[in-house]
């Protein structure tokens, strides 16, 4: 079941919000994700939402495309990641708003769900690989239990993951508060 819009909605405010202080340097300098700047992240993240949106655009007229080209997304990725703070803070903001926009006009929720999941993941997520003080702490409580009912997937079957700090017990023993479970598993 995909997150509410709203909730991927929150996500890309706090994501804006995020890059209000940024500087021209502050891009320049190293994300939490190896080779990547702040640059390469934020370009990633901008990219991403247009890829999205494209492919819902094309569904919605009923056809299929992928989301890049083979290798496109990394061509996208270093031809955009040097702009300045102010061109990526314009860039997320712009694609955000578009895939919101075109997610929008769709009907089908169903077929759309695996979509909605990833870019509520990767908005959360590559937050905290801007590395700009906001951390897995501060995802939302519903954020955090799914992304561990998602990794719950990639871990040894004989593994159980309980929440020592939510009232929902998280079985996929390892034991501790929701997003310290949440994130190692990334």
């Amino acid at each position: 079941m995909p997150p509410p819009l709203t909730a991927v909605a929150e996500a890309h405010r706090r994501f804006g919000d995020a890059l209000a202080g940024l500087t021209d340097d502050a891009v320049r300098e190293p994300s939490l994700l190896p080779g990547w700047t702040r640059g390469h992240v934020l370009a990633h993240v901008a990219d991403a939402a247009r890829a999205r949106a494209r492919v819902v655009e094309h569904a919605l007229r009923g056809e299929a495309v992928t989301m890049w080209a083979p290798g496109e997304r990394d061509t996208i990725i270093d031809a955009t990641a040097g702009r300045t703070a102010d061109e990526h803070r314009a860039a997320v903001a712009e694609q955000a708003e578009a895939l919101e926009r075109v997610w929008s006009r769709v009907e089908d929720w169903p077929a759309f769900a695996p979509a909605v999941n990833t870019r509520w993941r990767e908005v959360w997520i590559h937050l905290v690989d801007l590395d700009v003080g906001i951390g897995p702490a501060d995802w939302p409580e519903d954020f955090a239990e799914h992304a561990v009912g998602f990794m719950r997937e990639r871990i040894p079957k004989d593994t159980s993951l309980t929440a020592t700090d939510v009232p929902h017990e998280q079985t996929a023993g390892v034991a501790g508060p929701l997003r310290d479970l949440a994130w190692p598993t990334y």
